[in-house]
């Protein structure tokens, strides 16, 4: 079945019914009304039975009527609303189903929950198209007389009368379009009209019957205390899962970056469950944390395939000899553009197993309820105490090592319940981690004993080390008093210069693991040893940064440690 897709940018005035129209012709750009058309329309909008369409703005209605009858699923975007249109289709055994190219869009909203019919709004309208001189549509006008009958329980009838301005053609999104709404809506409200207090035609027709569907779990308050250390730890999930659920669609229409960014969500959430392990707690946060992992792995895969295929795609439009034929460019790029498609299918089909919206299920549950350790937990756990608090010493410390050490908190300050030791003693723990990955990466860099991917694995260690602490430093800064800001930089910049190092490293692996294939084909490798090279030197180029790097996060940490010596 066939979609269209589109930006809806529009203004919706409440009016009586013995209010005349004013002249539409007075607005800027408008120079004649090219048609006038009247429809009787008549739709029906569809929702979970805890309404979740409804409170993430989102409408999905089958609509009969005019000359855009059918299936028409709206949601909320910066500037306006994407609207997505499918056609009608036949019942099903007298039922009309969603169609799949709709559901998808809003897959990881209503999850596995059944879409059922919760009211009916019918509408007589005038239609008047506004034209500039050459006759192209600038807006339509819409003169709506409403009859609309809510589903649900302690619903009713309601009528009204209401305009509608949208914009046509190009304007939509444009500075000239948001101009012609200013000036719109001025003309309407001068002519007796009311700037309607409702979104939507659904949300006037549910009314008050609304507050009789359950609340979804996503939008249910948490039991924890609002200035607690667990409230900022499940504030910053509930932003992860709310960046889950809006990637979700753009992963699936395969937008520019939105693989990346639902990555990023998602170890961002088990980043913060591993790095502020004991304020949350119990078993269920271990099964999600592993679903997690899973989900990162998958997205992981098509994320580096990605990030490959605009390397060498780069590298390739940067070679200016003869040393690659079009044969040997023309392979480079095919094998890689290949491998993401097919890593992107296989994204694909994990969003709609049930496996993960199950997880998505259960992420809802544990923010609604989440597992909070008592008072008197909240001090890290016996084993985490020692190493972060009170510092046991390996038997060869480094001199790096025992510079830390000495400036660690006493373990005297026992039962760190305000919050800001609580996250200050976890901040701890991360800076304590990437100080040891730090360590070992320095150390076993010029280690000819290992294997040149052993020695590489050090830094990327450290690489999500650092993305730890910088998760960690946000969550921390946003909810307390404590200053993380250039801790947060630093972080994010030693990420960027390890970042660049291990896409160097991937794109090696993958050069090799597909010359192999090409070797097999008998095909020319050279191209690819060329271009291994290259990467190479480039991920060397990378680390030149590095030194300086950890210098500015052991800079930005310091002034923390104060809070841990009160």
């Amino acid at each position: 079945m066939s979609t269209k897709t589109f930006l809806e940018v529009e203004a919706k005035f409440a009016v009586a019914e013995s209010i005349q129209l004013p002249e539409l012709t007075r607005l800027s750009g408008v120079d004649h009304i090219a048609e006038t058309r009247k429809h009787a329309l008549s739709a029906i909008y569809y929702d979970t039975e805890d309404l979740r369409l409804t409170h993430a703005k989102i409408t999905l209605r089958r609509r009969t009527g005019g000359n855009d009858d059918g299936w028409h699923l709206k949601i909320p975007e910066a500037k306006g609303r994407t609207e997505i249109h499918a056609e009608l289709g036949e019942p099903v055994d007298g039922r009309y189903e969603v169609p799949a190219e709709l559901l998808r869009e809003v897959r990881s909203v209503v999850r596995n929950h059944a879409l059922e019919p919760i009211a009916q709004v019918d509408n007589n309208r005038t239609e008047l198209v506004l034209a500039d001189a050459q006759g192209k549509a600038v807006a339509e006008f819409c003169d709506d007389h409403v009859t609309a009958f809510s589903f649900l329980p302690g619903g009713g009838q309601q009528s009204w009368r209401e305009w509608e301005v949208e914009l046509a053609g190009d304007l939509p999104g444009t500075k000239d379009g948001s101009c012609f709404i200013r000036e719109a809506t001025s003309l309407l409200i001068g002519a007796g009209a009311r700037v309607s207090a409702s979104p939507s035609k659904l949300k006037t027709a549910l009314g008050d019957s609304i507050d009789s569907a359950p609340l979804p779990p996503a939008l249910a308050n948490s039991n924890v205390e609002p200035d607690s250390a667990a409230a900022a730890v499940v504030t910053a999930l509930k932003t992860n899962r709310d960046k889950l659920v809006d990637y979700d669609p753009r992963v699936r229409r395969n937008e520019w970056d939105s693989v990346h960014q639902m990555r990023v969500a998602t170890r961002e959430l088990r980043s913060h469950i591993q790095t502020f392990h004991g304020i949350v707690v119990g078993p269920e946060i271990e099964r999600i944390e592993a679903e997690l992992k899973q989900l990162a792995s998958i997205l992981g895969a098509a994320r580096d395939a990605e990030v490959v295929e605009e390397r060498w795609l780069n590298l390739l439009a940067s070679e200016d000899s003869n040393t690659l034929d079009d044969a040997t460019r023309e392979h480079i790029s095919r094998d890689m553009g290949t491998a993401f498609r097919r890593a992107h299918r296989h994204v694909v089909a994990a969003l709609d197993s049930d496996r993960y919206l199950e997880l998505l299920d259960s992420l809802d549950q544990f923010l609604a309820n989440p597992p909070v350790a008592e008072d008197s937990e909240l001090e890290l756990s016996e084993a985490d105490d020692a190493a972060v608090i009170s510092s046991v010493t390996p038997a060869e410390p480094t001199a790096e090592s025992a510079a830390e050490d000495s400036q660690k908190p006493s373990k005297k300050d026992e039962e760190p319940h305000d919050m800001d030791t609580v996250m200050a003693l976890h901040l701890n723990e991360a800076y304590k981690k990437l100080v040891k990955r730090h360590e070992k990466a320095v150390k076993n860099w010029d280690n000819l004993e290992l294997t040149l991917h052993e020695r590489e694995n050090y830094f990327h260690d450290m690489r999500k080390a650092a993305k730890k602490l910088r998760y960690a430093a946000e969550a921390a800064g946003s909810a307390t008093n404590l200053k993380t800001k250039n801790l947060y930089k630093a972080c994010k910049d030693m990420q960027s210069v390890l970042g660049d190092f291990q896409d160097s490293v991937t794109s090696r692996d993958k050069l090799l693991e597909l010359a192999n294939t090409a070797r097999r084909r008998g095909e020319d490798t050279f191209g690819y040893g060329l271009l291994y090279q290259r990467e190479r030197a480039i991920g060397l180029e990378a680390l030149d940064d590095y030194a300086e790097s950890f210098k500015a996060i052991k800079s930005a940490f310091k002034p923390l440690r104060k809070k841990l010596k009160k």
